[in-house]
This record gives C-alpha cells, sequence and structure tokens, in this order.
C-alpha cells in the first residue's frame, strides 16, 4: 500500500484532538512511515502575518491575506508549503509532477516577490507516521483514504475541503457511522 498523493479522512471515532474532522495530504508513505499535511485546519494567522515574523517583504494584497494552517503536530515551529508546480526548490519533496512540499525559504521569497506563481498553502507543523502505524490505524478505522485531487487543496475554501474530498468517494460525512464493520 503506499498512500503517497492520497487524502485521509479522519473518521468521526478520531478521538485525537489533533486530527479530529481533519483531511490530510499525504505528501510520503513507505515502509519508513509516512509524513502528510493537515490542509483544512487554518490557525488565527495569516500570509502577512508569517511573512513579517521570518522577515520576508509582501506586498500582494491577496496572498497576504491567505490563511496559515496547522500542519500536524509534529515540528509546529518549522513551516511547510505545498505547491503547485512541483518546481525545483532547496528543500523540496517532489510528491508528483505537479505537487511537491517544501521547506526552504527559497520558495516563500520567490513567491513574495513575485518572481513564480504558485498555488501554495503554508503550515506550520505536519503529520507524521513511524513504519507501520498508519497502515495500523487504517486498520482500526481512523481513517479513510482516497486519491487526491489537488484542486480541493488548492481551489477550495478550507471549510470545504473535508466535505469535498468525502463527495469524491460519494460519502456524506454526516452518514459515517463511529462503527467499524466487518465482513
Amino acid at each position: 500500500m503506499n498512500l503517497t498523493n492520497h487524502f485521509l479522512i479522519a473518521m468521526p471515532l478520531m478521538d485525537d484532538p489533533n486530527f479530529a474532522r481533519t483531511l490530510t495530504y499525504v505528501a510520503e508513505h513507505s515502509d519508513r512511515g509516512a509524513l502528510g499535511i493537515i490542509v483544512n485546519r487554518p490557525i488565527d494567522m495569516d500570509l502577512a502575518n508569517l511573512f513579517e515574523r521570518i522577515e520576508i517583504p509582501l506586498t500582494d494584497p491577496t496572498l497576504a491575506r491567505q490563511p496559515v494552517f496547522y500542519g500536524g503536530p509534529v515540528q509546529t515551529d518549522r513551516g511547510f508549503v505545498l505547491h503547485r508546480p512541483a518546481g525545483n526548490w532547496n528543500a523540496t519533496l517532489s510528491v508528483n509532477e505537479e505537487i511537491g512540499m517544501t521547506s526552504s525559504r527559497d520558495i516563500l521569497e520567490a513567491v513574495a516577490g513575485g518572481l513564480v506563481e504558485q498555488d501554495i498553502l503554508v503550515s506550520l507543523g505536519y503529520a507524521g507516521w513511524d513504519a507501520g502505524q498508519l497502515e495500523q490505524e487504517l486498520a482500526e478505522n481512523a481513517w479513510l483514504s482516497t486519491p487526491a485531487d489537488p484542486s480541493i487543496i488548492f481551489d477550495l475554501p478550507p471549510e470545504e475541503r473535508l466535505v469535498a474530498a468525502m463527495q469524491s468517494m460519494g460519502i456524506d460525512f454526516t452518514n459515517l457511522s463511529e462503527d467499524a464493520g466487518h465482513a
């Protein structure tokens, strides 16, 4: 099983407050573990505030109003950028030909300077799983998984992303049960 470039949808029984009612984009999944970014949980900070803190001038008012996201409970003091196109930045994990995840400052400087046009989602922190942990959580019915649609991340408001990912599977969140069924 490889869930790279998939969404994880937290099931209603998810009692971990870090992940309850979240949509997580999996940027990497291998036999060593997995990492992803929660894409539907904005925090009380926008890009203008973040760029000011890291001393990068940002003049684009539309970009300045974009929210920063809680990406997950790991390394919440570090920034991570999901972006399309994937590009070629200093510290980029190329998820596929379309999407990359970068943790280096150069992408933020380029976007702020208007040097590149990127769809971006900036988060503080990420979600991480040790080897076999995500597979175990899936077996315990903690998550649903579905192939990711980049338009859900980059074209929809955060509050619509979870519902849209579920609708892509033909599921209505209100009809999900907290009980797992096994044949």
